[in-house]
């Protein structure tokens, strides 16, 4: 059985399905531990596809002195990009200058920092720029004369969480979707758990529950703990495209946060975000009317055309379960991680994942397993996730692996067809052809839906709409409906 020894013990139980959760999953498998991980829903059902979608070094900590945090997300910044070229691109970010607000020396210092904190390889420095050139002058009102240009990366959040765990699967890690821990105890050096699966054994258990984390400690393992997490909670909006061309804009705003606009799904705008302390069931998060009309207001300050709530076509909230560092404001809560491992003669290894982001998930992963390893008498041994492609990203140009995509599969169109290899990368080879049955809706074929529910646990239309795919935006009135009935079908046969 795969994931377990012959004893039918694991090496690894990890609770959480997130970002990284699964990233802890895929560096474990390939070292060569069995590995079991459960997700009480869907993967990246909860903060880890609720993001502003970036990879990025965090302009913005390094007046918080975050110097190690950044230098990290910038150096993981060109390694993921690197493996994982298909669902993660660079983009090019304009910061209108506000003197009030922040002087042009500070940003110009702050900028100089990021681009040299750590050793860029292909995305280009920042520069001053004026918009009486740049195309953002023409969305920016007139009294917005200078601003400066740096470059950072997109990413597709809940993707790279999926990836993350198809790789983890195909070096050997058991991945139970929708599958709850109800109780863990140590017996014999060994933790005993209790599941939706039933009961499972391991030698280490890592808690990366996100906002759960706190309750599996002391509900799930019956254990009291320092650390503590501060939920924060994170909320976006998305409007219809506010502006042509392909840059985002980073805008200051008067209470001294930052708000992104970014191009999304082609014909949309993503806003976002804000940072709202949150005390409630992190199974129910939502934007507030008053954060919506702070996004609205953050926009309408610079853009030409001011945006209202009318203008929301969609939004969506999660909570970034940080590290309770004792930060007065929300805005100033470290969004560095902390691994807390407990370990003694009573206690097999524990390891608790607090706080994190998405840029760093892999970085956070390696640093997880130096710290497991030698509690459970392993060798560290060497890295290896920072050069290996995650699944479909083993190729170096995107352009070019589209445009040879395209040949050997005509009958795409070339809309589809981009969509799929931006999707899948080399994985769309698998299903992509002539014959991928029936259009469930929006261009999502049979194939394309099989393919989901086989390889990445697709269960529903909702993971699939808006999980494995923001596609939710633009699929045809009636298609989750259909996609639900065929994925009952296609799931009940195996």
């Amino acid at each position: 059985m795969q994931g377990v020894s012959e004893a039918g013990i694991a090496d690894l139980l990890i609770v959480g399905g997130g970002v990284n959760g699964a990233a802890i999953a895929r560096d474990a498998a390939g070292r060569g531990l069995s590995v079991q991980l459960v997700e009480q829903h869907d993967l990246a059902q909860h903060t880890s596809s609720a993001s502003t979608k970036l990879i990025h070094g965090g302009l913005r900590y390094l007046e918080y002195y975050e110097f190690r945090l950044v230098r990290e997300a910038l150096i993981e910044r060109e390694r993921l990009l690197g493996i994982a070229p298909h669902i993660i691109w660079p983009l090019e970010f304009v910061l209108p200058h506000e003197q009030h607000l922040r002087p042009a020396w500070m940003i110009r210092a702050g900028l100089f920092l990021y681009d040299h904190l750590a050793k860029r390889k292909t995305l280009p420095s920042s520069r001053g720029v004026s918009f009486a050139v740049h195309p953002a002058g023409k969305i920016l009102k007139p009294s917005y004369k200078r601003g400066f240009t740096y470059a950072d990366c997109w990413v597709e959040d809940s993707r790279l969480v999926v990836l993350n765990a198809m790789d983890a699967a195909e070096r050997g890690a058991v991945i139970n979707t929708r599958c709850k821990l109800k109780s863990a105890r140590p017996e014999g050096g060994v933790w005993h758990a209790e599941t939706d699966a039933g009961p499972l054994k391991a030698r280490a258990l890592v808690n990366a529950a996100g906002p759960w984390v706190g309750e599996v400690l002391g509900q799930k393992l019956g254990l009291n703990t320092k650390n503590a997490v501060r939920m924060i909670k994170g909320s976006h909006i998305v409007t219809r495209r506010l502006y042509e061309g392909d840059h985002a804009f980073i805008l200051q705003n008067p209470d001294g946060r930052i708000v992104f606009v970014i191009p999304y799904e082609r014909n949309f705008s993503l806003i976002g975000t804000t940072d709202v302390p949150f005390d409630a069931d992190p199974n129910k998060v939502e934007i507030s009317v008053e954060e919506t009309s702070y996004l609205c207001e953050a926009v309408s300050r610079y853009f030409r055309t001011a945006i209202t709530p009318a203008d929301v076509v969609w939004s969506y909230a999660g909570v970034r379960p940080l590290y309770d560092d004792h930060a007065a404001e929300a805005k100033a809560v470290t969004r560095d991680y902390v691994l807390d491992l407990k370990h003694d003669n009573a206690m097999p290894p524990l390891l608790s994942v607090f706080g994190g982001k998405i840029t760093t998930s892999r970085k956070l992963a390696e640093h997880a397993l130096e710290k497991l390893l030698p509690a459970m008498g392993r060798q560290v041994g060497a890295s290896w996730t920072g050069t290996a492609a995650l699944p479909g990203g083993d190729f170096a140009d995107f352009d070019k692996y589209l445009s040879e995509f395209r040949r050997r599969f005509p009958s795409l169109s070339p809309d589809l067809a981009r969509r799929l290899v931006r999707s899948y990368g080399t994985r769309a080879e698998r299903f992509a052809g002539t014959n991928m049955g029936e259009d469930l809706g929006g261009g999502v074929s049979e194939a394309e839906a099989a393919y989901l529910a086989r390889h990445e646990w697709a269960r529903t239309a909702e993971d699939i709409l808006w999980r494995r795919s923001r596609l939710g935006l633009h699929v045809p009135e009636g298609t989750a409906a259909r996609m639900d009935e065929y994925l009952s079908r296609a799931v009940s046969a195996g």
